[in-house]
Parts: structure tokens; sequence; C-alpha cells
């Protein structure tokens, strides 16, 4: 694109001669006038670096997260505000006359959303490395900051602020579902996200009270993480006091460029190295940290997506490892209630770090990346509004199964239909 301005207009421009400025400029004579010819090769995008973000004043700015809602709740920049770029242009009309800094996972969506946000005339920057920026210097910057809880401290919210909503629920699932038996040496399997971290942090305090014997272990797989989140993982478990053993392998290099469910063959293959590697370190049984919400969602996403009725089962026999076991303790647990003990404790998790996600690709502005899962948990949450109970209604419906009522069912993988006992049932 060219304009044209007089060369009494030459003054808006600091520099209308540098040849590596975004708006490139030529004189021209034309008899006794001279014009000037502006190209634009692009529009200028306002940024602003994390250490110039921690000077500024938070309260001159209208701080945004454009990421999706999941990964602001997972964890966000104190003070700011969620609205996803999908959402972005509906808002605009609330931005006006504001000094709006948005960010996204690494500043790259951020920076189309300020150039987006100049052009309607609001006075926007991007924040330049966006969230995991930010987060990484949060971990390095520890001089001159308030004291973080140690270790112990958390334990001890554990104990005390959150043995209700947290601890009891924990043992609870244990006792009803006989997770943990005596002898049994169990593969804590960890992440790196909120959930996990807490189901070891659990165990370690079961571990004290030790009823009976059992043994446990703490492993960290890393399928490929980028290296800040590798560095993450690192710290927290460090904090929190974690004797993790760390296991290295290229799942993500295998599955990145699979068109057809890379997540689905991801998943598998990680729960195959899992079992594997928890055999190897003489565990005859591995725990995952899938809580509450992570059940009640997959009900409705069988029966929405999938067309079956199923749920995530507290316990598993593993079908290609002989004699290993899959558990989840926090099934009963709330993930609201994880949320707030990682705020009161000031933690910072990764959420999904895989090649698939790790990038600003997974905060398109179309809105079409959002998974299933996220569809389902904005569901749930609507319909919460009107109708208090229906999350532990969901979870009591794969409780309350009559099978007289049911058209056909599979068990051991054989289907099974009403008409088989149905003229039986009139004699």
């Amino acid at each position: 694109m060219q304009i044209r301005v007089r060369s009494s207009d030459l003054l808006i421009f600091p520099d209308p001669q540098s040849e590596t400025a975004d708006l490139f400029c030529f004189r021209e004579r034309r008899g006794n006038k001279v014009v000037l010819t502006v190209t634009i090769n692009r529009a200028i995008i306002r940024t602003m670096n994390i250490r110039d973000f921690k000077k500024i004043n938070k309260n001159e700015y209208y701080i945004v997260d454009v990421r999706d809602n999941t990964a602001f709740n997972y964890g966000n920049i104190p003070g700011s505000v969620n609205i996803p770029l999908a959402d972005l242009k509906d808002k605009i009309p609330d931005l006006i006359n504001k000094k709006v800094l948005v960010y996204c996972k690494r500043g790259e969506a951020s920076a189309i959303a300020a150039e987006e946000l100049a052009a309607e005339g609001i006075e926007a920057e991007s924040l330049e490395e966006g969230y995991m920026g930010w987060l990484m210097s949060e971990i390095d910057e520890e001089e001159g900051e308030e004291p973080k809880p140690s270790a112990k401290e958390i334990e001890e919210s554990i104990r005390k602020r959150f043995h209700k909503s947290i601890f009891c629920k924990f043992t609870k699932a244990i006792k009803e579902y006989e997770l943990v038996k005596p002898g049994d040496s169990i593969c804590i399997c960890i992440s790196g996200g909120k959930d996990s971290m807490l189901m070891a942090k659990c165990f370690q305090e079961l571990k004290r009270h030790n009823k009976f014997e059992f043994d446990i272990k703490f492993l960290i797989m890393d399928p490929g993480y980028s290296p800040e989140n590798r560095k993450l993982i690192e710290k927290n478990a460090e904090r929190l006091g974690i004797p993790a053993v760390y296991y290295e392998s290229d799942i993500f290099d295998s599955v990145f460029n699979v068109e057809k469910s890379p997540c689905y063959l991801c998943a598998r293959m990680r729960r195959g190295h899992l079992y594997s590697k928890a055999r190897e370190m003489g565990c005859n049984k591995i725990a995952l940290g899938h809580h509450y919400d992570d059940v009640i969602e997959t009900i409705l996403m069988g029966m929405l997506y999938g067309a079956q009725v199923q749920t995530m089962m507290p316990k598993l026999h593993s079908t290609n490892f002989e004699g290993m076991e899959l558990i989840r303790p926090l099934y009963l647990v709330r993930e609201d209630d994880i949320k707030a003990w990682r705020d009161y404790n000031g933690l910072h998790f990764i959420q999904c770090a895989c090649k698939f996600t790790d990038t600003c690709s997974s905060c398109d502005s179309d809105g079409q990346t959002e998974s299933s899962r996220l569809e389902v948990k904005k569901l749930i949450r609507e319909m919460k509004k009107t109708n208090q109970y229906v999350e532990s209604n969901i979870f009591n419906s794969v409780t309350n199964v009559n099978l007289s009522t049911v058209i056909a069912y599979k068990q051991n993988g054989v289907v099974h239909d009403f008409l088989e006992d149905y003229d039986r049932q009139s004699e």
C-alpha cells in the first residue's frame, strides 16, 4: 500500500530515511513541491517486554489474556481478565479509551490481537513473550520478593486448610474403590500439571500415616517438553519436595506428523511407556491425576461425541502389562479445590505442553481449535446456572444404571439386547 503526504507532514515520522523502519519513505520533487511516498510493509505492532512489564503501574493498564478459558483458569497473570480471541471483537466497545495490554501463551496471537485493536483506535500493546515469559521470570526472580511457602507449609495446607475438600476425598476414594492395598508398590506418575503434583503430595501425606505397608515412587516422564516447561516441572518438584525419577522419551516427535487422532495415539504411547517404566522400577500400579471433573466430562463426552454410555473408571487392570493396574486417587476431588490449593500456595504449573499446543496456534482467533472437552466444560458450567446438582447427577448417573430400561449393553465385548429376555418377562 502507498500513501502520499506533503513534506510539511514529515514530522509524524521519527526517521523517514530509515531503511530498517516499518515505514519506507521516498522523496520526489514535482515542480516546486516535494512529495513523500510512504510504503507500509506491515502494521506497526507495539510490544512490551517482560522487564518493562515488571516496572509499569498495572493499574494504568487493562490487561487481557486472550487464551481460552481453560488455559486462563489453569494459570494467569494476576490482575488480568480473560477475553478469548474469538470474543475480542465483540468486546472492542468496552476497550475504547483504555490502555490495553494483551497476552497469550508466547506472544504470537496477542501481537495480532494488539494490531487489530490498534486498527480500531485502541491504545494496545502485546506482551512479547506472553504468559510463559512472565512465568519463567517469576521462577527466576527470587530476590526482593516475599518468601514463598516451603514444602512443609504446603504440606501443612493439605493437612489443615484443604483437609476436608482435598485430603478427605483423596482417602475416601482410596478406601471406597480399594485403590491401595498392603504390599502395593505404586508409581506416582507426574505430568507436571497441578493435578499430578497435588496427587504426589497427598500420597506423601498418606505414607506418613502408613496404616499398612505399601511403597510409593515418583516418576516424571518427559515426552519431549520444551526447555521452559522442563525447567518449570523441575523447579516445582524441588520446591514441593518430591524426589522424582526423570524418564525421557521421544513420544512428541513420534506423533507430531500424525494427522489422524494424534492426541489419542500420544496418550496411548505415554500410558505404555509409564507401565513399562513403572514395572522396571518394581511397581505393580501406576497412579494418574484425573479428578472428579474429568470423570463427569468424560461421561458427557462419551454420550455427545461417542454415542455411548461409559465413564472413566477409578481403577483398571492393564490389558497389555500383566499384573499391572492403573488407579485414579483424585477421583472424588473437585478441580476448583485443586485450583484453590494451587493459588493459596502461590504455585504455577504447566497446562498442556505438547508440540500441538505449546505455541499460540492453540489459541487461534477462529476458535476452531477448542477441544470437545472444553465444549463440555462450558456446557456443564451453563447447566449448573439453573441446576446446582447437575455435576453430581452426571457422576451418579453411571452408578445408578437400570439395565431393565436399557435397550442394549456390552459386557466383556458381548452385546446384550433387551429383546433377549423381553418375552420371558411376561411369563
